[in-house]
């Protein structure tokens, strides 16, 4: 909004010409998100304790967390605004990829704020019923990929998937590339939701994986670094570099109050919303199969949850003392701050290898 509004007095103004660049207008969503998370902040945290929208702890769970019951939650309603909004102030809104892009994580939202809000009232850690939760996630993921199609028969998008290493594979899926977004995007949205368990993880190891997109949005879309790297190139993904600079800004902002011990939980508002959000970038440039990669926390926390019911339903026994992997580390005796740290660094390394494979190709 705010660049439809200040870049025809470019003329006029030599100054606002800044706002048609990019870089620029990524930076300004990302201070923007972080200081209006920041600022909402309280407030929000105030809203709920009056409220009484607390998080319920599940008895099963470690007993150490058993403290935090009461904390304030759906907290993931601060991280909705303090990123679409700054996204649609600074992001060009002409840009069907955008659009794409909000849309999808607000929807993917509100089915977290349905659980949530369903939790708050039964005052039980039981919300949707799977079925209909997992089913609400596949409704919007499909009408993601029907989009999706419908561009790629326009020649705004196309099928083609890039293998990390290979410059050469790129094969067309067609018409299944429709249940591969459903599962991207529902793979995605579900493992940020499992890795939310421990204050400031989730939201740390996001901020990390958004930047990395940030990064990989903007070479993407820029000309000459796409066709030196052999992507798939779409000029109006470049716009994304913006919606993922707004992640980035509202994640910090809500890490500050999120952080160990926590003032305030995500709840399924956002960390569905914030998974979705990975997945529908990953698929808008192109870099699907390396979102594994980029978002390697997540995928071992889903990954730890499948081997655990899997060996328990054949076998009768526990492959971890408890999934997701980080209860793990906790029952073993890391502290949850330590669990934390060590989890971020694990995410850095991951960011930072997605990033080599771009040239190692």
């Amino acid at each position: 909004m705010l660049y439809h509004l200040l870049y025809p007095f470019h003329t006029q103004v030599s100054l606002l010409n800044v706002t048609r660049y990019i870089t620029f207008r990524t930076a300004a969503a990302s201070l923007s998100a972080l200081a209006l998370s920041l600022a909402l902040g309280p407030w929000l945290i105030r809203r709920l304790r009056t409220f009484q929208i607390g998080q319920v702890i599940r008895q099963e769970g470690p007993t150490t967390h058993r403290q935090k019951a009461g904390t304030p939650t759906m907290g993931g309603v601060l991280i909705l605004a303090s990123s679409l909004v700054p996204t649609l102030l600074w992001a060009d809104l002409t840009n069907i990829y955008i659009w794409i892009a909000v849309l999808t994580t607000a929807l993917f939202g509100g089915v977290g704020f349905v659980d949530d809000y369903l939790k708050i009232t039964r005052r039980s850690h039981h919300g949707l019923l799977p079925r209909y939760k997992m089913g609400c996630q596949i409704l919007v993921a499909v009408a993601v990929g029907v989009v999706l199609l419908v561009l790629a028969q326009q020649g705004l998008y196309n099928t083609r998937l890039i293998f990390p290493f290979f410059k050469r594979l790129i094969p067309d899926l067609g018409w299944l590339y429709l249940p591969f977004t459903v599962f991207v995007l529902v793979a995605a949205s579900n493992s940020v939701n499992l890795t939310d368990g421990l204050d400031g993880l989730a939201i740390s190891t996001f901020a990390i994986a958004a930047a990395a997109f940030t990064a990989l949005a903007y070479v993407t879309g820029h000309r000459v670094l796409a066709d030196y790297l052999l992507l798939v190139r779409f000029e109006q993904s470049a716009e994304l570099t913006v919606f993922c600079g707004a992640l980035v800004g509202a994640a910090l902002g809500f890490l500050w109050y999120n952080s160990y011990p926590a003032e305030i939980f995500m709840g399924d508002v956002g960390s569905l919303a914030l998974g979705a959000a990975l997945g529908t970038v990953a698929i808008l440039i192109k870099q699907e199969l390396l979102l594994g990669v980029v978002g390697g926390v997540f995928v071992l926390e889903a990954l730890s949850v499948i081997l655990q019911v899997a060996s328990f339903k054949l076998t009768g026994q526990r492959v971890f003392k408890m999934a997701p992997l980080h209860h793990h580390f906790e029952l073993i005796g890391w502290s949850e701050p330590k669990v934390i740290t060590r989890f971020v660094i694990a995410a850095v390394v991951f960011a930072l290898f997605s990033l080599t494979t771009l040239k190692l190709r």
